[in-house]
């Protein structure tokens, strides 16, 4: 490796919704900072099977409802028709 050019690469500790951490190396922040997970395979759809409730961080969520609520699965012979 060049010296000089790669970033400092340190222990930090990650903090889960649930309150569970881990330590693991990263070039985020300084040696021995701790990160806050807003989401996380205990929270996120997407590892939870929909279970869990999504965040709704400064009203995004509400807004994309709103935007979209009118459009539904189309379904049907047409379906792939635009």
């Amino acid at each position: 490796m060049k010296p000089n050019i790669h970033p400092d690469y340190h222990e930090i500790t990650i903090i889960e919704t649930d309150g569970s951490t881990f330590t693991t190396r990263s070039t985020w922040g300084k040696a021995g900072d701790s990160m806050r997970l807003d989401v996380d395979t205990k929270s996120h759809p997407a590892w939870t099977g929909g279970q869990a409730r999504l965040n709704d961080a400064g009203g995004q969520l509400a807004r994309f409802n709103k935007r979209f609520a009118g459009m539904g699965l189309r379904t049907g012979p047409d379906a792939n028709k635009a």
